[in-house]
């Protein structure tokens, strides 16, 4: 694995900018790697072995798929959305894994181990370069089970949702009144078409002219 200076470097040029969230990241991942017997995970032979599940989608995200090499599309990258400062490393041979949480607790150290700057930005970007891991990072040995339909490689199980037609892959279909749904249809979803919210707009204001 590169040096944590280089890591970083490109992990901030893939980022965009260098914040301390890519400190924690770099950190995170290259504690995470090695305590999983992977030293440099982007290599071919070691890249098939990870799966990195993380838990937010803030900066160090973008550091820890910088350093392990693993991404969505390879389906090797996980987003867990739970809101937490935290990754979980699972090294597929092995079974080996650990889930990294960042410390609140480090934002106030960051003060006493950086005093000599006073923008908290940068104290805290700083600080966090030489902490200590047992200081950045709450680190416990877990166990991860990783579903044949999670597991990276072409798709192996597909279903077709029984009210709109679309194709679900990866058994993330559902059944609800025993029949095979997409989750749009089933839970609902984050979008409406447009058709259809014009709909509802033109049915309130019908309703207001009849009251």
């Amino acid at each position: 694995m590169e040096t944590f200076e280089v890591l970083l470097q490109e992990s901030a040029k893939a980022h965009g900018h260098l914040c301390s969230g890519q400190v924690v990241g770099v950190r995170m991942a290259m504690e995470g790697c090695r305590r999983i017997g992977l030293d440099n995970p982007r290599e071919r032979s070691q890249i098939k072995k990870l799966i990195v599940y993380v838990e937010m989608d803030r900066c160090a995200a973008d550091a820890i798929s910088t350093v392990t090499g693993a991404r969505l599309g390879r389906r090797s990258l996980k987003f867990v959305d739970h809101g937490i400062m935290a990754a979980t490393f699972v090294n597929l041979e092995t079974g080996k894994a650990v889930r990294i949480v960042s410390r609140e607790s480090a934002r106030t150290l960051a003060a006493s181990k950086a005093p000599q700057i006073r923008d908290r930005h940068r104290q805290q970007l700083e600080a966090y370069k030489t902490m200590t891991c047992e200081d950045l990072f709450h680190i416990q040995a877990v166990k991860v089970n990783v579903e044949a339909c999670d597991m990276p490689g072409p798709t192996k199980f597909k279903a077709v949702c029984q009210k709109c037609g679309q194709v679900v892959r990866d058994r993330r279909e559902v059944m609800k009144n025993n029949r095979i749904l997409c989750r749009p249809c089933a839970l609902g979803t984050y979008f409406t078409p447009v058709k259809e919210q014009e709909k509802k707009e033109n049915e309130k204001k019908l309703h207001r002219m009849v009251i």
